[in-house]
């Protein structure tokens, strides 16, 4: 332990220790359970969103769009839309909207990762999903994980995502576990024969160039068993309880057309989607030799000195930019195209 470490590490228990808040001891305490539990962390790989900053308020960057699209393109395609529509829904202006139009034909033609529109920057930022895991495979939930406050299997409506708003602050006191893991993860890059060169580079690159740490919002998934390892199956969720109902659709309805079930197959797939169910928060769900475990899932965004890390040259897209919606005139006239 280098003595920055060791100071910080210092001053985060201290604060802890001098907090009177019984709420806030037993998160930790479960934060430190599960450090042991499940000491280890299983990269899933880099998920991208949209954030702003906006000098007229500060010089913080805060979260627009969630990070969690799965290429930088696809956080293009949701600024587009976004400009498009606060062309079209909210302003009256024609100056205004001249040049949140002028940004949307640049991401309709090339892949930027920046734009300025309005004197607020907006930029695809780039994060590394992870999830801990030890001898009993990935973490579930913990049981100070936050779940909705009336949960519900029928209504489809998934709680808002905490992503929109979310400052993205190095700087900030996330707790002592938390605190801890910012730390660690600073020279976190990746490893091994099954990356390319080139994000290899990239990694050891980012590490240097954007040293510090912020970690996103907890979020919940599905993931399967696959002999010793897991995959993925499902949209990161922002409570335990809509990745239960996510899996409880995915079993009685999705899964079946998708995968062309027999009679017997979904048959055995609503059995146990039923147990499931009616075991209220329950976090794992045998059918046949599949298990399948609700997952607790946690993101990093890198920053540095000018904010928060962008796509890397390395980052996979498999589409090109493209004219999403229709033209829009100054006067806010939209055309039939």
């Amino acid at each position: 332990m280098d003595d920055d470490w060791k100071r910080h590490v210092d001053r985060l228990h201290r604060d802890l220790v001098n907090r009177d808040d019984p709420a806030v001891w037993v998160t930790e305490a479960d934060a430190v359970d599960a450090s042991y539990r499940y000491p280890h962390l299983a990269v899933r790989g880099p998920v991208f969103g949209i954030a702003a900053q906006d000098p007229r308020v500060d010089d913080l960057w805060r979260v627009v769009k969630p990070v969690v699209d799965g290429t930088p393109q696809e956080s293009r395609d949701s600024l587009n839309s976004l400009l498009w529509f606060r062309a079209k829904d909210e302003t009256d202006d024609p100056r205004e909207r001249r040049e949140l139009l002028a940004a949307v034909a640049v991401l309709e033609r090339e892949p930027v990762d920046e734009v300025e529109v309005l004197g607020v920057r907006y930029r695809v930022v780039r994060g590394d999903e992870f999830a801990r895991c030890g001898d009993k495979g990935l973490e579930p939930p913990r049981p100070t994980d936050p779940e909705p406050p009336r949960p519900s299997w029928s209504d489809r409506r998934d709680t808002p995502s905490p992503d929109p708003g979310f400052v993205l602050d190095p700087a900030r006191e996330d707790g002592f576990m938390a605190g801890a893991m910012k730390l660690a993860l600073r020279g976190f890059v990746y490893t091994g024969s099954r990356f390319p060169s080139d994000v290899l580079r990239d990694s050891e690159r980012a590490a240097a160039d954007h040293p510090d740490v912020v970690l996103l919002p907890v979020g919940f998934s599905v993931a399967e068993r696959r002999g010793r390892g897991w995959r993925p199956q499902g949209a990161l969720m922002p409570t335990p309880h809509d990745a239960r109902r996510m899996l409880h659709h995915a079993m009685t309805e999705f899964w079946p057309l998708l995968h062309d079930f027999t009679e017997r197959e979904r048959i055995r797939y609503q059995q146990a989607a039923d147990s499931f169910k009616a075991a209220g928060r329950a976090n794992e769900v045998l059918v046949g030799d599949k298990l399948f475990r609700v997952c607790r899932v946690e993101r990093m965004v890198r920053c540095g000195p000018d904010g928060p890390e962008p796509p890397r040259p390395s980052d996979v897209d498999d589409q090109e930019p493209t004219k999403i919606h229709p033209t829009m005139l100054e006067d806010g006239t939209v055309l039939r195209d």
